[in-house]
């Protein structure tokens, strides 16, 4: 099978990789779509995610949709033709976390798209059956994708306690904060800020159920004075960007709550520890999702309209350095790239 590795930062090919039949358990899986993710992005553009480097070379792609062609011995309940969401974590399910309910963060974990463990720019995969989760007839693929980074994003709120008639501001309006917003409006907060450089992304955020969209720099002064210096009780910092983390602290009520959901380039970050201690702020670590694949399937059903304009391009697997240079950049107002790694034709957007 063919798949779009990562050989040098900025730089993929299209190489050969081998693949057998599906195990005991396990379905083999047909990609048709994956989604650009943020990390992604950090891995092509950076050599890094955070303080994890890359192993050259790497197959990246974490955010997959496709078709069962094989089922392994055991299988019961999917069949060859069966269409489906991927998820691409694979925990060991005895370690103390995932004994405690956190598998997210358990001990084994192997998450498809890091070093030594291939992620989805391929043609072909073999999951346990417990990673496919069937999705609806009227569920396209590219659809289907955003179930990864929309189950992040409600991990988030659950994490952070988030309650109806709550006031959030979201930092950052790329996809996962886009997707944010979504599962805010969803969850019923009584009104929701972005704040985000980009005017096309100002205006994905507004069409998806931000109720203000501001630009940074005005950021802080609007949300203080709309709120009558109150603050947020939530904000949630999609950006991870150089002083993003640092306005969530400003721009939040005394005893609210920060949730970080954005990867920071660097691994130290520069926090202003007086206005955390002062205001008694409870910051939240968002580590990926747990469990929230199948909910964020059913919102994407509910809800198909919310996110169709997200999904402004595609590119197939020949054509994955252009994706990525274009999702890089935030060239040619894009919102959600996604390249179809089996597909052998067709570009749009």
């Amino acid at each position: 099978m063919r798949a779009a590795e990562l050989i040098a930062p900025l730089t993929f090919r299209i190489a050969e990789m081998p693949i057998g039949d599906p195990g005991p358990g396990e379905v083999q899986v047909r990609i048709e779509s994956v989604g650009v993710c943020g990390s992604d992005l950090h891995a092509y553009s950076e050599g890094a995610v955070g303080s994890t480097p890359n192993v050259y070379p790497m197959v990246l792609g974490h955010e997959p949709a496709g078709t069962i062609v094989k089922t392994g011995a055991g299988v019961t309940g999917l069949a060859a033709g069966d269409r489906g969401a991927l998820e691409p974590a694979l925990y060991c399910y005895h370690c103390e976390f995932c004994l405690s309910g956190h598998h997210n963060v358990c001990a084994n974990i192997r998450f498809l798209s890091n070093p030594h463990h291939p992620g989805f720019f391929r043609e072909l995969v073999n999951l346990p059956e417990a990673n496919f989760r069937p999705i609806p007839r009227e569920m396209s693929f590219d659809e289907a994708t955003l179930a990864e980074p929309l189950a992040i994003a409600l991990h988030s709120l659950r994490l952070a306690s988030i309650r109806p008639g709550e006031t959030v501001a979201v930092i950052g309006a790329g996809p996962i904060g886009l997707m944010t917003i979504a599962a805010l409006r969803a969850a019923r907060a009584a009104r929701i800020w972005a704040v985000e450089p980009l005017e096309h992304r100002r205006e994905m955020a507004r069409g998806i159920g931000a109720d203000v969209v501001l630009e940074p720099g005005e950021a802080v002064r609007a949300i203080l004075s709309e709120t009558g210096q109150r603050g947020v009780d939530c904000a949630i910092d999609c950006a991870a960007g150089e002083h993003t983390t640092g306005q969530s602290i400003q721009l939040t009520r005394n005893a609210g709550r920060v949730a970080l959901t954005g990867i920071h380039s660097s691994p130290f970050v520069a926090l202003d520890g007086s206005a955390m201690r002062r205001k008694e702020l409870t910051i939240f670590n968002v580590r990926r999702s747990n469990h929230e694949t199948q909910e964020a399937l059913e919102l994407l059903q509910a809800h198909a309209a919310w996110f169709a304009p997200l999904l402004t391009h595609t590119r197939n697997i020949d054509q994955i350095e252009e994706a990525f240079a274009i999702a890089s950049q935030y060239r040619d107002g894009v919102g959600k790239m996604i390249v179809r790694p089996y597909r052998k034709t067709g570009v749009t957007g």
